[in-house]
């Protein structure tokens, strides 16, 4: 269902803003679900020192055969990534709602 991811910085390290394509390949329209991100905190030398999950909404409704495009801002506690470091969601998938 995750069709096209693309990320951008923000003026906060610890926040990105995360684009994505939605494409429904079903045979029915999709009425929720959430969208779980998985947030790479990145040193200054490139180790990845963890990954945060976290969750937002699925912009439902998505008709079968449809696609639909939503930014998200994808933020970690601020504690979490000192100065030098970065963060990188990597991993972004849909699922139903738990």
């Amino acid at each position: 269902m995750v069709a096209e991811v693309r990320r951008s910085p923000t003026d906060k390290r610890w926040c990105e803003n995360v684009t994505v394509r939605f494409r429904n390949d079903g045979g029915a329209a999709v009425r929720s679900g959430t969208v779980v991100f998985g947030t790479h905190i990145i040193g200054m030398l490139g180790t990845d020192w963890a990954t945060i999950r976290s969750a937002q909404d699925l912009p439902a409704p998505i008709a079968a055969g449809a696609a639909r495009t939503t930014a998200y801002r994808v933020c970690v506690d601020s504690w979490r990534v000192p100065l030098g470091m970065r963060v990188e969601t990597r991993d972004v998938r849909a699922g139903h709602p738990s």
